[in-house]
């Protein structure tokens, strides 16, 4: 009699269980984490705005979830706060399961949250302007394309301060990263090239060909890898570009198999009143690293000082294809560190930002150390030829290590002074 008591009461909960439906329960979280990337011209390879679109990919959808394999959160749960964290909670990676073990069903449109808006073309606001490689680049579909470097004056009569930024490919397929400069007036820096036309600048030796890949010496104004999110910062805080300047699109374009055309463009999101923090993008990096063919967890650091106060926002790391962990350091006057970010699984695919949760006030004297691990064995799936040592290079065949981080300053400090002690009666 209690057997049959209990079968029944199990029956009973069973049936009284809610169904799991795709605008109650499932549509709430691929708005919140999915539908950034999943929707069209973005990166995802399928939209999932609407249940129709959704239902077919159910059974994957589980399966991406349970590998967490999306939405790409690669970071270790267990060091640093993030703003910007795509991650699923348990609850919800239970929800998506269940709805699709259950049927995917789509359950009563009444339920439905309100579709989020986005700007058409854009992950920012209506740009204030917009700027645009003046003529497609084409990309063969096979051979190595050295970087390409389009200059295109702004046109600026006065200096503008930029709060959103976002750079737009036109073909991701075929871009592996871009880099957007701001060369300031007067500046020699690429002077062979004419405005508007692809150039690859001559260079004498490694050390030209990473001052070119760097910069030169020239402000970050943003940087584009998949996955990354647009540069966007509180009010009071901005980047600056000096009236009369020019951009220059540091193009990475690597063969697909198919020929292709990218036309590249970046939208601008003004600040309505001057900063009172400027915001510059710089990093610890190293160029001197040999990776031993074989070698399944070589490692190498860089680090870079802290001359002056200021306030770190957020972090990226980049690394090519043998690329295996990344992590970023904190280590203070007294010798002690913390970590703030670990990266354990990288993917040269999702190169991603990480905007802190909460600013982290640095001091002079403290400085940021970024560690890489690459994996150069044959059981790198990515490995393009486990039989060579690799040295820094710009090809995604070759590496880097770079721990690119943003940081908040007096609006005094550029980027040509922040690694100058200023005087304290400044």
């Amino acid at each position: 009699m209690r057997t049959i008591t209990l079968l029944l009461f199990v029956s009973l909960c069973i049936v009284a269980a809610p169904a799991v439906t795709f605008h109650k329960h499932v549509e709430p979280i691929l708005q919140s984490s999915c539908q950034e990337c999943h929707r069209p011209g973005e990166i995802g390879p399928m939209p999932l705005l609407t249940y129709e679109q959704a239902r077919p990919w159910a059974k994957a959808i589980k399966a991406a979830v349970l590998q967490a394999k999306m939405p790409p959160w690669p970071a270790d749960p267990d060091y640093g706060k993030f703003a910007n964290d795509r991650s699923l909670t348990k609850a919800q990676i239970d929800t998506l399961v269940a709805w699709a073990d259950s049927g995917a069903a789509e359950g009563d449109r009444a339920d439905a949250p309100k579709p989020r808006t986005w700007v058409d073309g854009w992950n920012i606001p209506k740009p204030d302007h917009v700027v645009e490689m003046p003529q497609p680049f084409e990309m063969p579909a096979e051979g190595t394309v050295e970087y390409q470097y389009i200059v295109v004056p702004t046109g600026f009569t006065e200096d503008k301060w930029v709060q959103m930024v976002e750079i737009r490919p036109s073909d991701r397929t075929v871009v592996h990263h871009a880099v957007i400069f701001i060369r300031e007036p007067g500046s020699r820096w690429l002077a062979g090239a004419q405005p508007g036309v692809p150039y690859v600048p001559k260079v004498s030796g490694p050390g030209q060909r990473f001052g070119n890949t760097q910069g030169a010496g020239n402000d970050v104004l943003t940087i584009y890898t998949p996955g990354m999110v647009p540069g966007v910062w509180q009010p009071g805080q901005a980047k600056q570009i000096k009236a009369g300047s020019d951009l220059v699109f540091q193009m990475h374009y690597t063969a697909s198999g198919k020929a292709a055309k990218d036309q590249t463009r970046i939208g601008l999101v003004f600040a309505k009143e001057p900063p009172r923090e400027r915001i510059i993008t710089i990093g610890a990096l190293n160029n001197q690293f040999t990776i031993p063919a074989g070698a399944s967890s070589f490692k190498a650091e860089a680090r870079a000082p802290v001359m002056n106060p200021m306030k770190m926002l957020s972090l990226f790391p980049h690394m090519h294809l043998r690329g295996k962990a990344f992590q970023y350091d904190i280590v203070y006057p007294d010798g002690q560190s913390e970590t703030i970010l670990k990266v354990k699984n990288w993917s040269l695919n999702w190169q991603l930002s990480y905007q802190l949760a909460k600013p982290i006030e640095l001091q002079p004297g403290t400085k940021i150390r970024a560690t890489a691990w690459w994996d150069n064995s044959p059981n790198n799936p990515a490995n393009p030829d486990p039989t060579m040592d690799v040295k820094w290079g710009e090809q995604s065949w070759e590496e880097m290590l770079v721990g690119f981080f943003d940081v908040a300053v007096d609006p005094k400090i550029t980027n040509r002074t922040i690694y100058s002690k200023r005087p304290s009666s400044e």
